[in-house]
């Protein structure tokens, strides 16, 4: 008998909301501390998952959620890549 496949959930660092790990954008930490986003989702290091929308990166950059979720300060050129990015997802 094959059960149900059970769908991976990951919680929103701005918004809180759990959606499918499909549905967020990753950001990952590496070992060498540099900040990338993981659009494959399966590179190595440390993972944090943003909803793909504009509100939820202004909460995350408001309540510091990438600082937390990585224990370090965030460089300004990781948010303007963020921004970057979703603007172009929203089009």
């Amino acid at each position: 008998m094959a059960g149900v496949k059970k769908i991976p959930q990951r919680q929103c660092i701005g918004c809180g909301e759990m959606k499918s790990k499909r549905e967020m954008i990753r950001v990952i930490k590496t070992n060498e501390e540099q900040i990338f986003i993981d659009a494959t989702g399966k590179k190595n290091g440390r993972g944090a998952y943003i909803c793909p929308n504009l509100s939820c990166l202004n909460k995350t950059i408001k309540n510091k959620g990438l600082e937390r979720s990585f224990k370090m300060s965030i460089p300004s050129e990781v948010y303007e890549q963020l921004k970057k990015e979703m603007t172009e997802l929203e089009k």
